[in-house]
């Protein structure tokens, strides 16, 4: 059997790839592409201007950042993310001709909301810096803070020996038997029985255990049970995911069940029930937060308003020994009222938890997070709980070779190849109609995830199919958008560059004409009285965004515009919509299909639909695939 260390010492060679290719990429980024595509691409703001600024409660400068001339572009800007500022020699408001001179010191995003943006900066003079600029810009910077934290942690890993972590490390690898504790089962009336053998195993498992989530399967509501069962054993927790938005959704779901949670970071969903359990706002809550900050002003008075010659360094060191003081027991204060501890896995690094050691680490959707970023916040715990659901979308790899060599492999699926004996899948759905479902349960799931009762047989309209495929390939074209090229009569697919891939305006249309269809069946009147709702997926980006651009100006679609969302797989990771339409795009002579060859994507995409599920796309192209054109088959078959 192969030593513990090995794949740690892997692991980091691969993340060494990765971050040469991510660093070179940003480089290549930052010195060859426009301002106007940064911001299409949602990883730039252009033109900005720097309002206010300010001390906020964690004593950090910022300032806040608005753009001038907001745009309806996803961006990729949240809380935590490093971002760097841009001045422009004109003022071009597409951004497609201007030339960015950068300015030095990289900032971090401290909050996010629409058109606003705050930013921690180094220096009031930095400031005055930026308001100076007539015309200013920002964009995302490259994210050394994550890698140096996975680095540092998998440096832990290695160095290990004697310890629990070490224990850890070789229980992951298959090296070392799980222990339990035994005691009866405890029983749950209102979860199913997998769901109930789910929350028993996680109590009883002394090391590690693994829930296993299919969609629908209520992963978040068994997570929730056992995070509130393991609280009457234990006194506090610390809850993990990749992503803010997945940590905000849990801590919700916690603070509904009455568990008292301290969230570390800010939140992605900005609203007063997320913000009055972050760290900050609990912070500025406290009694003693008043004089706090009269003590942080007076220090910052004393510093600006220094007279030549004038010692202060006595007075100084006797108000920050003073503020030190105060920041310490409000700290401790909050840690003490709190039950769990929420932030995203790289969050878990921050100094606020230096020092901090939990008995039980929560890792929500686990498949989706890279194993070197599970290992910062494990080394602050005793045992692992990892939920998520492998056959889903798994993490983001930029690097070919890495990926090749085996990051995209998670910690979870480590798990579930060398201790399978700690994992527990939960088996009813309670999201999808059966016709939905069956196919995914039969190809990802070996044909045991089955349709709760209260679902399997509900559908929008009597005698309708729940599932269908409309085949693009012996289709006559529709008529095309008159932005459309005119000189494209057909279903074919066009290629429009590395970063947004494929699109194809014909099968855009042919969506939109299906779904204005369906809206007409099941009655106009009876969609908005019963607010059904829609999602319209594409794998590829630029197709999501026309499909966006069609919506927003067909008269047609005026009144159903609040009900249809148009994104990609990854948008609509961990959603769900009464009716589905997936635009598959490709379609060629050749049967090439791209990162369509990644079915964990297909899976998350079709288990998005509760009623109504309909695929549009080129058999003739997918269908040299085996599990297209199984697909195909199965629906041709109901």
């Amino acid at each position: 059997m192969e030593n513990s260390i090995l794949p740690i010492q892997r692991l980091y060679g691969l993340l060494t790839q990765e971050y040469e290719n991510e660093k070179e990429e940003y480089r290549v980024e930052t010195s060859k592409m426009s301002v106007g595509r940064k911001v299409k691409r949602g990883i730039c703001w252009y033109p900005v201007v720097a309002c206010r600024s300010y001390y906020n409660s964690l004593n950090q400068l910022v300032v806040e950042i608005k753009q001038t001339s907001p745009q309806d572009i996803d961006h990729h800007f949240e809380y935590g993310k490093p971002v760097v500022f841009f001045t422009t020699s004109n003022a071009d408001q597409d951004g497609d001709s201007v030339k960015p001179t950068y300015l030095p010191h990289p900032c971090t995003i401290s909050y996010v909301d629409g058109d606003r943006m705050v930013v921690v900066v180094p220096s009031s003079q930095f400031i005055l810096d930026l308001q100076r600029c007539t015309t200013l810009g920002v964009q995302l910077y490259f994210d050394e803070t994550s890698y140096r934290c996975m680095f540092h942690a998998l440096n832990d890993v290695l160095k290990s020996k004697g310890n629990r972590l070490s224990e850890l490390r070789d229980i992951f690898a298959g090296q070392h038997c799980t222990s339990h504790h035994t005691f009866n089962p405890q029983t749950f009336p209102w979860l199913n029985k997998s769901q109930e053998r789910a929350v028993n195993e996680v109590l009883m498992s002394k090391d590690v255990w693994v829930v296993h989530g299919p969609p629908g399967t209520g992963k978040t509501t068994t997570l929730v049970e056992a995070i509130y069962e393991t609280l009457k054993r234990e006194t506090q927790v610390m809850v993990c995911a990749q992503s803010n938005m997945a940590v905000d959704w849990i801590s919700e779901k916690l603070v509904d069940h009455g568990i008292p949670v301290l969230r570390i970071g800010n939140p992605t969903r900005v609203n007063d029930k997320m913000l009055s359990f972050t760290y900050e706002r609990k912070f500025e809550s406290h009694p003693d937060y008043p004089d706090l900050w009269r003590i942080r002003k007076m220090i910052r008075e004393l510093r600006e308003h220094r007279k030549k010659g004038e010692s202060i360094h006595q007075k100084l060191s006797r108000l920050r020994d003073r503020a030190n003081e105060l920041e310490m027991r409000i700290s401790s204060t909050l840690f003490d009222e709190s039950r769990v501890v929420a932030c995203t896995l790289v969050g878990s690094s921050s100094k606020l938890l230096v020092g901090k050691k939990f008995s039980t680490l929560f890792i929500d959707e686990a498949a989706q997070a890279l194993e070197p970023a599970c290992w910062i916040a494990i080394r602050r715990c005793h045992r692992v709980v990892l939920a998520g659901d492998h056959q889903q979308l798994p993490p983001t790899i930029k690097c070919y070779d890495a990926q090749k060599g085996g990051l995209g492999k998670t910690l979870m699926e480590r798990i579930v190849e060398h201790v399978p004996s700690c994992v527990t899948m939960l088996t009813i759905q309670y999201r999808m109609n059966e016709q939905i479902m069956r196919f995914s349960s039969n190809w990802f799931y070996d044909g045991v995830v089955e349709a709760s009762p209260s679902v399997k047989n509900r559908s929008l309209l009597d005698y309708d199919r729940s599932i269908e495929w409309i085949d693009t390939s012996s289709l006559p074209a529709v008529e095309n958008d008159e932005e459309s090229d005119s000189t494209t009569p057909d279903y074919k697919e066009s290629f429009v560059g590395s970063n947004y891939g494929r699109i194809n305006k014909s099968e855009a249309e042919l969506t939109l004409k299906t779904l204005t269809n369906y809206i007409e069946k099941i009655g106009k009147q009876r969609f908005l009285d019963d607010r059904f709702d829609v999602g319209i997926i594409s794998p590829y980006k630029v197709q999501t965004q026309y499909l966006r651009r069609l919506v927003s100006k067909r008269s047609e679609f005026k009144l159903f515009r609040s009900s249809i969302s148009i994104n990609t797989v990854d948008g609509f990771q961990g959603q769900e919509r009464d009716i589905i339409l997936i635009s598959l795009v490709r379609s060629n002579d050749q049967g090439n299909i791209g990162f369509l060859n990644d079915l964990r994507r297909m899976n998350v995409a079709m288990t998005r639909a509760r009623m109504k599920l309909i695929i549009i796309g080129d058999a003739s192209t997918l269908c040299h695939h085996p599990f297209y054109r199984r697909l195909k088959t199965y629906i041709d078959l109901l």
